[in-house]
């Protein structure tokens, strides 16, 4: 008999309860053999200690014969730089003046409200952005429900709206949730 490191028999699994977790879905191919050499290496969700007693099958089998996983094992997560490390923060209409009017460097304002889906498509790109581009551009948010003389005053009438600011004056605007590479070659025009 081979050893279960020679090769992996693959098979799919909708949900599987964890002794350590509340749940946890574990999908894949269902019903083919891969050699471990040639799985790719996975840094995010794995299975610890050791290696499966036998071939991941059905899990309404009796509890001695279910894979190692799924006896209690522990899943361990590996992902590493999944959250941006700048989060912009918010500002209102009585920081405007001292933080976009009156800064060194460009600014992005991206003015947005909670109640708005593309605007949280696009929170994570802006966030990105103040990350890549911080030290030479100000990034901030602008909550237009929480600042309207804000929003007011530069004509916002839709969100998201990514506007630039460089020497006080408004420069550039964006309507709407636009991909990453947009709002690069926006900020890359203030450098």
């Amino acid at each position: 008999m081979s050893s279960m490191l020679d090769s992996v028999t693959v098979t799919r699994v909708s949900a599987l309860p964890i002794a350590a977790s509340r749940s946890s879905a574990v999908s894949s191919v269902s019903g083919r053999r891969i050699s471990p050499a040639r799985l790719p290496e996975f840094r995010g969700l794995r299975i610890i200690p050791g290696s499966f007693t036998s071939s991941i099958g059905s899990l309404r089998q009796e509890p001695s014969r279910r894979p190692h996983f799924a006896r209690g094992g522990r899943i361990v997560c590996e992902a590493q730089d999944t959250a941006a490390a700048v989060e912009v923060p918010n500002i209102s209409d009585s920081d405007w003046q001292s933080l976009v009017l009156e800064s060194e460097n460009p600014v992005l304002i991206e003015f947005w409200a909670p109640w708005c889906g593309p605007c949280r498509m696009i929170h994570p790109i802006v966030d990105q952005l103040a990350n890549e581009f911080g030290g030479k551009f100000n990034f901030y948010k602008v909550n237009t429900d929480e600042s309207p003389d804000t929003a007011d005053r530069y004509g916002i009438r839709s969100v998201p709206t990514v506007m630039v600011f460089k020497d006080g004056e408004k420069k550039d605007s964006i309507i709407g949730a636009v991909p990453k590479e947009t709002l690069e070659k926006t900020i890359e025009r203030f450098l």
